[in-house]
Formats: structure tokens, C-alpha cells, sequence
């Protein structure tokens, strides 16, 4: 079978690699669909495993079925969670599933952008979920990135009627601001330096954008009665992003790092202007069984509505284009492999 092969950003390789074989407990996928995540394209985060199989944003159907499997039959279509957790810690036990070792070494094999993948035992217990009938597998690519938004969105307590603001308009940006949205928040705004995303922002559902480069808390008085965003979303992985979010949070806010710097980066933190104010800073990283499920739901029944955020669809021919695009951020939104197609 033909898989991309990641060595760099700007060096992605087709390359031959044998169809996994399955064990008793696991099934084999044909994959359809595969999104590039940002997190695909962090050179800093993904180089040091390079050369590696990267893609985990896939949809497909399953070809082959272990003798133990029950649940699941050839013919099913799919999308498979990469990370599961234990459900037995510490912290999947207190909500934080995202937290579990075992979450942060499962995987599949070889990874998602590859025409099969072998889904061992523990994902097929806990991390494969049949689609509905009419969701398609282009529109299945976005479980996982909903989920994770969801998962954020969920943990700052999202209110309706509050003021959001989201910092950057990259596509996690954009589906972060599709589902405050349906969520019921109530004004919206959105900041980025690229053009394109700008005007995308606008396009899902922000009410203002603004330019990243202008003074961003005196935009955000002018058009929220004088008052500054009840959340604000940090959706970009720049210094400045997460300096300039404590900047615009008001009084008895919540800013979300979605996004955060190089690891080697540490961001200031006014703290005492954080504890007069009661303002509170908070991260969220994946997605947990439960927000993948809602985020099935979502999808399914079109509360948000993200296939039309595809930008581009190509085949693995054309591996080093699809990272270009996304690593570069201008031209592009969603960006999804079809490993079946040829050129």
C-alpha cells in the first residue's frame, strides 16, 4: 500500500509500506478521508519522530475483522479515534480522559495517511464509531477537530450570550467560532493578519473581525459596549497571541489557550492584574470519548456545518503541496487527503 511518508515539512514522500495484518481484536480500515491537522504540520512538535506516518483526522470503511470483534463488520463506515484513554486512572476517572497516559501513547498503524490502518484492540473497544448514514466521509474528517474544540469550549463554560473573542482565524479558529455560534454566545469576534482568513472568519459566523496588527482591546470596547470579551480563544501559537489575550479579557473572564508558543517560549503573565480581577487562564488539549460523540451529533444533525471549510482535496501525489498549504496559511483552509484517488 502507498503511505506519505513525513521526514520535514517541505519532505513528504510517497512510499511503499506491506497492508498491516490484523490480530483478533482489531480491524483493518480502507481510509477515504484524511484531514491535515495544524498540529501535522508543527515541525518543531512532529520532526523529532521523524521519519514517521503522520494523519489522524480519518474516515473510512472496514475491510477485515478480527475473529474477537463483535461490534463492528466488515462493510462499516467509520471514523476511528487515534488516542483513547484507560477509563480507569486517576484522571479519567475525574474528567481529565486528555490527561491519561494511555491516551498519549495509543495510536493506530501507521498512522492515517495511508490507504489501510490497523486499529488495535484498545481503539477498538473505545475509539471506533460507525457514522451516520448521512454523514460523508469528507464531512466524518471533522469529528476529531470538533471534538477537541468542543472539549475546550466545555471546560471554559461557554455561556449564551457571552462575548467571544478568538484569536486567530485558522481552521481551528473558525470551527471554534462555528460552534460558540450554535452554542449561543453572543457577540462573536474574530482576529487574524491573513486576508483570507479574515474574511473566512466573517463568512462562519464571527459578527466583527479585526486585523491582529491594529489595537485589538480598544476594537473590542468600541464594539461591545465598553466592555472587553467574557472568553477570549487563543487559536494561534505565537508569543504575541498569548500576550495580547490577557489583554482582552474582561473582568471575571476566561482565556483559553487552544493554542500555546514552542515549549522553549514562556509567555509573561500579569498576575496581580489577573487576581484583581478574577480572571482566569486555562488550557485544553484533545478530546475525550464524550466530546467525540457530541461532536457526531453536531455534524450529523447540522448544527455546525463544516464540509464547506474544504478547501482543497488531493491525492497522495500531490503530499508535499497539501503540507505547503497548510504550513504557509495563506491560500488555504481545510485541507483533506483522499488516499484512494490517484492523480
Amino acid at each position: 500500500m502507498r503511505v506519505l511518508m513525513y521526514y520535514n515539512n517541505k519532505d513528504i514522500r510517497v512510499e511503499e509500506m506491506d497492508v498491516p495484518r490484523i490480530g483478533p481484536g482489531e480491524v483493518l480500515i480502507k481510509v477515504f478521508a484524511s484531514g491535515i491537522c495544524g498540529s501535522d504540520v508543527m515541525e518543531w512538535y512532529r520532526i523529532k519522530k521523524a521519519p514517521r506516518v503522520l494523519g489522524h483526522e480519518i474516515t473510512g470503511e472496514i475491510v477485515e475483522v478480527g475473529a474477537d470483534v463483535k461490534k463492528y463488520k466488515k462493510g462499516d463506515r467509520v471514523f476511528v479515534s487515534h488516542h483513547v484513554p484507560c477509563n480507569n486512572c486517576h484522571y479519567c476517572l475525574n474528567g481529565y480522559h486528555t490527561a491519561c497516559e494511555t491516551l498519549h501513547v495509543t495510536n493506530y498503524d501507521p498512522g492515517g495517511f495511508a490507504e489501510y490502518i490497523r486499529i488495535p484492540e484498545i481503539n477498538v473497544d473505545r475509539g471506533v464509531y460507525v457514522l451516520p448514514e448521512e454523514m460523508s466521509y469528507d464531512e466524518g474528517t471533522f469529528i476529531e477537530p470538533l471534538a477537541c474544540v468542543m472539549r475546550g469550549q466545555r471546560l471554559a463554560d461557554l455561556k449564551p450570550g457571552q462575548c467571544v473573542l478568538v484569536i486567530g482565524s485558522g481552521i481551528s479558529g473558525l470551527i471554534h467560532i462555528n460552534l460558540a455560534r450554535a452554542l449561543g454566545a453572543g457577540r462573536i469576534i474574530a482576529t487574524d493578519i491573513n486576508e483570507n482568513r479574515m474574511k473566512a472568519a466573517g463568512q462562519f459566523g464571527a459578527d466583527a473581525v479585526i486585523n491582529a496588527r491594529d489595537n485589538v482591546p480598544e476594537k473590542i470596547l468600541a464594539l461591545n459596549s465598553n466592555r472587553l470579551a467574557d472568553l477570549v480563544i487563543v487559536c494561534a501559537g505565537a508569543l504575541s497571541a498569548s500576550t495580547e489575550a490577557i489583554k482582552c479579557v474582561d473582568r471575571g473572564g476566561t482565556v483559553l489557550y487552544f493554542a500555546v508558543p514552542e515549549p522553549e517560549i514562556m509567555v509573561p503573565v500579569p498576575m496581580n492584574d489577573l487576581w484583581r480581577n478574577e480572571i482566569t487562564l486555562m488550557t485544553s488539549y484533545g478530546a475525550s470519548p464524550l466530546d467525540l460523540e457530541l461532536a457526531i451529533k453536531l455534524i450529523a444533525s447540522q448544527r455546525v456545518k463544516l464540509g464547506n471549510m474544504i478547501t482543497h482535496k488531493l491525492t497522495f501525489d500531490e503530499g508535499g503541496l497539501g503540507f505547503k498549504l497548510v504550513s504557509e496559511a495563506k491560500e488555504s483552509i481545510k485541507v483533506i487527503f483522499e488516499p484512494q484517488r490517484k492523480k
